[in-house]
């Protein structure tokens, strides 16, 4: 069976890797799909985002099971594509299965025959977010113990760079 795991991974954490893990136990293959928002800037581009990924799972021994791809449009659709009847979402807390929940329903309601199932990360990771990965980024701060040490170099790479911008 074969199941997609959407997201902007922007960047991927290890929160990620561990919903990763955890769907790759479940299923005979994983397709992330890094989603491309045209209205939301991202800080890494969609082949900057692919590239840590696959940087991210070489060597993991559940690698082989995982497929990463782009998408934009509606997730349904791309599901299809993809021959795919199952959504995997990564839930840390109730305020993200509150808007998971919602769009579960919206997907169900334009595919029925699709369903989405919830993993939650290790409890040491459920305070993890991109959006706060990010932010300890741009300010300088540690990483480690939020993204893969590659991640964290292209990090301080694009925020260094955004940083020595602002102070011209």
């Amino acid at each position: 069976m074969k199941a997609l795991y959407p997201g902007t991974f922007d960047p991927i954490t290890f929160g990620h890797l561990d919903i990763l893990e955890r769907a790759t136990s479940l299923f005979d293959e994983v397709v992330i799909t890094v989603a491309v928002n045209t209205k939301k800037e991202s800080v890494f581009t969609k082949e900057e985002r692919i590239e840590l990924i696959e940087k991210a799972i070489d060597g993991k021994e559940w690698a082989q099971k995982v497929k990463v791809v782009a998408f934009t449009g509606l997730l349904v659709d791309h599901a299809r594509e993809q021959g795919v009847q199952t959504l995997i979402r990564g839930v840390r807390q109730v305020s993200d299965f509150e808007y998971e929940f919602r769009m579960a329903l919206m997907n169900r309601r334009l595919a029925p025959d699709i369903d989405t199932i919830f993993l939650m990360p290790q409890e040491q990771l459920t305070f993890v977010s991109a959006t706060i990965v990010r932010e300890v980024a741009y300010w300088g701060g540690e990483l480690e113990h939020f993204v893969p040490p590659h991640v964290a170099k292209a990090l301080r790479g694009k925020y260094d760079a955004i940083r020595a911008k602002e102070n011209r």
